[in-house]
């Protein structure tokens, strides 16, 4: 399989540095319910504001609820079916925009749902599993299909499994599968207590 670990400025940890986002996915290799629970369950403890933990999960396994799945599925872009095709699970993750003890209006269920996102994807590492979230989805019709709240807002569509070989993939695809991945530096992005004052590397 094709690993793609983080070309880091410092060491980091190696769950963090070997997570990243494949599109090419076992098509016959289901992922155990145990192992989907423990994704679920590292999602459950990431930190959020006043512990209002404001993730909501619509999990869509292939294996045991395919009518589901191909509900999540239909909603995928176009573009995005071509390979989400062959993930056994979907997930959409959806954020409350009020808080739970009081019911007044929060700013922070995006972020804190976002943060449970990355408690799950390296959850997924840790276990030898792989995922790639979308935007490219119909988050408009997902409120219809899977009796969404107003109140809850839909974030990002997660397609979890087993990471397959590249030539799995359309030629589209398969550039940025096998490409080195890369990120801006860090002095670019990170601040020394000011905006624009760029944090020093020594």
């Amino acid at each position: 399989m094709q690993q793609k670990y983080a070309d880091t400025s410092v060491v980091i940890h190696e769950l963090i540095a070997k997570r990243w986002s494949p599109r090419s996915f076992d098509p016959d290799k289901p992922v155990g319910r145990d192992d989907l629970l423990a994704l679920l369950e590292a999602a459950r403890w990431a930190p959020s504001c006043f512990n209002d933990q404001p993730w909501r999960y619509v999990v869509c396994d292939k294996n045991t609820d395919p009518t589901n799945w191909q509900a999540a599925f239909g909603l995928l872009a176009e573009k995005n079916q071509l390979w989400a095709k062959n993930a056994p699970v979907l997930i959409l993750a959806v954020a409350t925009s009020k808080f739970n003890h009081n019911g007044s209006p929060s700013r922070w269920g995006m972020y804190d749902t976002g943060a449970a996102g990355m408690a799950l994807c390296l959850q997924a590492v840790a276990l030898g599993l792989v995922v790639h979230q979308m935007g490219g989805y119909d988050h408009v019709k997902a409120r219809e299909v899977f009796g969404i709240p107003d109140d809850c807002t839909p974030m990002a569509m997660m397609a979890v499994g087993y990471q397959a070989e590249a030539d799995l993939l359309a030629d589209d695809f398969k550039e940025s599968e096998t490409g080195p991945r890369c990120r801006a530096p860090l002095a670019e992005r990170f601040y020394a207590g000011r905006w624009g004052d760029l944090i020093g590397l020594k």
